[in-house]
Order: C-alpha cells, then sequence, then structure tokens
C-alpha cells in the first residue's frame, strides 16, 4: 500500500485539535500506595494526524491512551476530546465518548465463537440507526476493503495472526469513527503481516478523515506517522516535532 509522502505530512493540513490535553496528571491507588503515573502531560493531537507514541515499558502510554479513549476517567487537569471534557466525567459521558471511537489491541480481542463477518458488525452495534441488513452489509464491505472477502465466515481459529488483525481493523473502522486508538498492534506480528497491518490502518485513516494515536515500540512502523512524541516517567519528553 502506498504510504504518504512529506508534501502529504505538512502541518498546514491538520486544521483544529480532536484532542486537547492541558496539564493532565494521573494516579493509580490510593493513601500510601498512591502513585502518579502521568504528570503534567500537554498534548494537542489535529484533525487527520497519525501520532505514534513511543516510550519505555511503564512510561504511561497505554495509561494515556486510555484515558483518551474514555477507557477510564481521567482525574486532573483537562482531557477534551471532540470538544467535550473527559476529565472527571461519569461513566454514562465515557460511554457516550467511546461511540466515536475505533480501538485496536496487540491481542486483536476477537470473539472466537463468532466468525469475522459477526466480529465486525459489532463495531456497529451502538449505532442503533442501521437496521441489521445495512450492519451486514457495511461488514462485508469493510472485510472486503481490508483483503478478507474470502473469509467472511471463518472463525478466528482458522486465521492468521495478520488476517485477525485486519478483522480487528475492520470491526475499528466499520462504523467510520472520528478517533481511532491503537495500542501495540503490531507488537504479535512478524514484519511483513505488521507492515501490511500499519498501512492498511494508514490508507483507511486517510480514506474516512479519521485521527490515529498509536502506541508502539516497533521501530519499523514510525515513518506511517506525521509526528512522533515520546513519553519517560509518566511525562512527555517531546510533544511538537511534524515529522519531515
Amino acid at each position: 500500500m502506498q504510504t504518504l509522502t512529506t508534501s502529504d505530512r505538512s502541518p498546514s493540513r491538520f486544521n483544529y485539535p480532536v484532542i486537547s490535553v492541558q496539564h493532565l496528571d494521573h494516579y493509580f491507588g490510593h493513601d500510601s500506595l498512591r502513585k502518579q503515573v502521568l504528570s503534567d502531560i500537554n498534548l494537542d493531537i489535529n484533525a487527520g494526524e497519525i501520532v505514534i507514541m513511543t516510550g519505555p515499558s511503564g512510561s504511561g502510554k497505554t495509561t494515556l491512551l486510555t484515558l483518551v479513549g474514555g477507557l477510564r476517567s481521567a482525574q486532573s487537569g483537562h482531557l477534551r476530546v471532540l470538544g467535550q471534557e473527559l476529565c472527571g466525567a461519569s461513566a454514562a459521558a465515557l460511554t457516550l465518548a467511546r461511540r466515536h471511537n475505533g480501538y485496536i489491541f496487540q491481542a486483536h480481542n476477537l470473539h472466537n465463537s463468532l466468525t469475522a463477518l459477526q466480529n465486525v458488525k459489532m463495531g456497529l452495534e451502538l449505532h442503533h440507526h442501521w437496521s441489521m441488513a445495512e450492519m451486514q452489509e457495511r461488514s462485508a464491505a469493510m472485510l472486503e476493503h481490508v483483503g478478507l472477502g474470502d473469509r467472511l465466515h471463518y472463525y478466528p481459529d482458522d486465521l492468521s495472526g495478520g488476517q485477525k488483525q485486519r478483522v480487528a481493523i475492520a470491526r475499528a473502522l466499520v462504523s467510520h469513527p472520528k478517533i481511532v486508538l491503537a495500542d501495540e498492534p503490531t507488537a504479535a506480528l512478524d514484519s511483513k503481516s505488521g507492515r501490511d497491518v500499519v498501512n492498511l490502518m494508514q490508507t483507511l485513516a486517510k480514506e474516512q478523515g479519521c485521527t490515529i494515536l498509536l502506541v508502539t515500540h516497533d521501530n519499523r512502523i514510525l515513518d506511517i506517522a506525521d509526528r512522533i512524541v515520546q513519553m519517560e516517567d509518566g511525562k512527555l519528553t517531546n510533544s511538537d516535532e511534524f515529522l519531515r
């Protein structure tokens, strides 16, 4: 698949932030066991941007990703996603916020008892304005788009690791989310499968106009990013350099 050129990566094509983090702190535990895991995080991610977040294990990358994704409530500071403040948000507000997101993780998290088509259709079940027939059609079309049109009725145990991750990508993108959050999506894949997966993510995100925040240790895929941010000991060590 074709990757973006440096001219495509010009900062001018990103015109407004969809994720805005200001002075964000986060803690795990209570009282004497309380530990700060994020410290004074400041980061804007603009519409259409592909941002890769790197850093050593335990540096807080996944914690920040889950806060942005509304998978847990931010505690201190400001975290606005698509204009909605998530710091201190209620469980109901976080549920609504998650409807705008697609999630891709290292473990594909497919249901082994469901076919590829049924797994992808799960990505539409919170969107009640589509009929069952429309969900079926959209899911099949997305699997076709990721190169699995001949695997619609295969179960995960009958798919390779790369194919499973393609199903996970299809599930994440079938509802055309505004934001895609990916945590180590290539960690369990070989070099070729990993490259295929991130190229596919990049191409589909560009076609759909969504924003990607991707956590990785995989230096082989950094070239898909518009910007790379680094985290260490719960702090961002750089956050404003666009790739040239």
